[in-house]
């Protein structure tokens, strides 16, 4: 399975955790989106993340944070789905970062109320939350010329900050099982290419990055 980074992701056959999570999000051949999503392929290969977040030039900053947040969407879904077998209610019946941070969830519409979950169940929630926004054509519209919302840049943070605790619980609950099914340069990679692009275009306030500083800092050492 090829992420955006343009490394191929071995998955385990023959067991659960061959399965991806959720379904892919297909951004369309031949949209002009496909053709953003090819740009952003091409400059990761150059190997400068730093570069390769970059708006390109002449290009809507709407439509360059939705391909990149379906493809990002797509990486995690992937990676977690690495892992699902070793995460579970009896492992992680709380989802949480480390032993300081626990998250609750809460979507505003179906469930108003922060919830108290099992990490399987708080990341099932925010996978399919996530998904339904990819898919809702009012706030990520797939046709030329159709507009964003004026709300897309808030829903679009929503979504980011969101899928970091993932990364979150992963680093901080998994990152053995990552390290014995050798992943750890595909979710590094991953990582690093997220927090860039979140840090290019202030996505994500400082205080929901917390969780990861440490590693964040380390990244962001390496390119200086």
């Amino acid at each position: 399975i090829k992420g955006l980074t343009g490394n191929v992701f071995p998955l385990v056959s023959g067991s659960r955790s061959s399965k991806t999570f959720k379904p892919k999000k297909n951004i369309p051949e031949g949209s002009h989106q496909y053709e953003l999503l090819k740009h952003a392929e091409a400059t990761l290969g150059s190997g400068n993340l730093r570069q390769a977040v970059m708006l390109p030039e002449g290009e809507d900053l709407n439509e360059w944070i939705a391909v990149n947040t379906v493809d990002f969407f797509n990486q995690i879904n992937m990676l977690y789905g690495t892992i699902t077998e070793f995460c579970t209610e009896a492992s992680c019946p709380v989802m949480s970062a480390g032993p300081r941070y626990e998250y609750h969830w809460a979507d505003g519409t179906n469930i108003k109320k922060p919830i108290k979950c099992s990490a399987p169940k708080y990341i099932d929630y925010l996978m399919t939350w996530v998904q339904d926004q990819l898919d809702d054509e009012t706030l990520f519209p797939s046709k030329i010329g159709v507009p964003f919302p004026k709300n897309f840049m808030s829903v679009a943070k929503t979504i980011l900050k969101r899928l970091f605790r993932v990364y979150a619980h992963i680093y901080h609950q998994h990152f053995d099982s990552v390290m014995r099914l050798q992943e750890e340069a595909h979710l590094n990679t991953s990582f690093k290419h997220f927090i860039f692009f979140v840090q290019e275009f202030n996505l994500i306030d400082r205080r929901e990055l917390a969780p990861l500083q440490e590693l964040i800092e380390k990244l962001g050492s390496k390119d200086r």
